[in-house]
């Protein structure tokens, strides 16, 4: 099978991006600093998933990081730089922390998938960072870690990813403790997919991402809106709404394509509405 064309790398310093094939490569660059997420890079993301929710030609997501960790979160220079404000940084910080928390709700609302590539420890806004996508493929050599405690700092911002991805006495361990979590334990308590030999994780979070771009675009987009809608209603409210999201995917072009293609036994040609 032939590799899929790859686009230019258009470099952007701290956030890289790749075309390949379908998917959509974002890379974040700040290896020195360990990939934190500063105003910048939050701005960069932000702006990244915005243009491509609006590119038909890409169809998922990737997001993974350069050097040897993933993210550790929010530029605590970068904060701490803002004490000396006259409010001490009050107004500094409720910025920053929005700003991040509009860029992680970017990726749920995104109309197509996002897996992330974790290579290394992703701890804090980080560890946030990767709950916040729908999927994630981690090497065996990563960890993940909410630690602001060990600062004097709740992990408040990235608890509200980290509980709508784990079991909530998995997550309050994390967050009372601040102790990292193996890859094979992130596995096990549902942080993460899949957790592959070091060096892979970014080739697998890829095909991962190739395997979802085959489906219907306009399918995965009802699909994935649902899926986090219905995940915040009463049982009942959540089985209206899927209801309702049935019809109306039954009633799209591609649902009556692929199903008569599955009873014709041939390969659907997608439309993507």
């Amino acid at each position: 099978m032939p590799e899929p064309a790859r686009a230019p790398i258009q470099d952007t310093d701290i956030l890289l991006r790749e075309t390949i094939g379908p998917i959509a490569l974002l890379t974040l660059n700040r290896p020195a600093a360990r990939n934190s997420l500063s105003e910048a890079m939050i701005a960069e993301l932000h702006a990244a998933l915005n243009q491509i929710g609006e590119d038909r030609s890409i169809r998922a997501v990737v997001i993974a990081a350069n050097g040897p960790a993933f993210s550790a979160g929010h530029d605590l220079k970068e904060l701490t730089a803002r004490r000396n404000d006259a409010d001490r940084g009050r107004a500094y910080f409720a910025q920053v922390m929005n700003a991040c928390s509009a860029m992680m709700q970017a990726i749920v609302h995104l109309p197509k998938p996002v897996v992330a590539a974790v290579q290394g420890i992703a701890t804090a806004a980080g560890c946030q960072l990767v709950a916040s996508c729908d999927l994630a493929v981690a090497s065996e050599a990563a960890s993940f870690a909410t630690p602001g405690v060990d600062i004097g700092l709740f992990c408040s911002t990235p608890m509200v990813a980290l509980s709508r991805n784990v079991p909530r006495k998995q997550a309050m361990e994390m967050l009372l403790t601040g102790e990292p979590i193996s890859a094979a334990t992130a596995k096990e308590i549902g942080l993460i997919n899949r957790v592959v030999r070091a060096g892979s994780e970014r080739e697998a979070a890829i095909a991962l991402a190739q395997k979802v771009a085959l489906k219907s675009a306009h399918t995965i987009k009802l699909g994935k809106t649902a899926f986090y809608r219905q995940a915040e209603m009463s049982l009942a409210d959540a089985y209206r709404y899927a209801a309702e999201v049935m019809t109306e995917n039954m009633m799209a072009r591609d649902a009556e394509e692929g199903i008569g293609a599955f009873i014709e036994k041939r390969e659907p040609k997608w439309q993507d509405r």
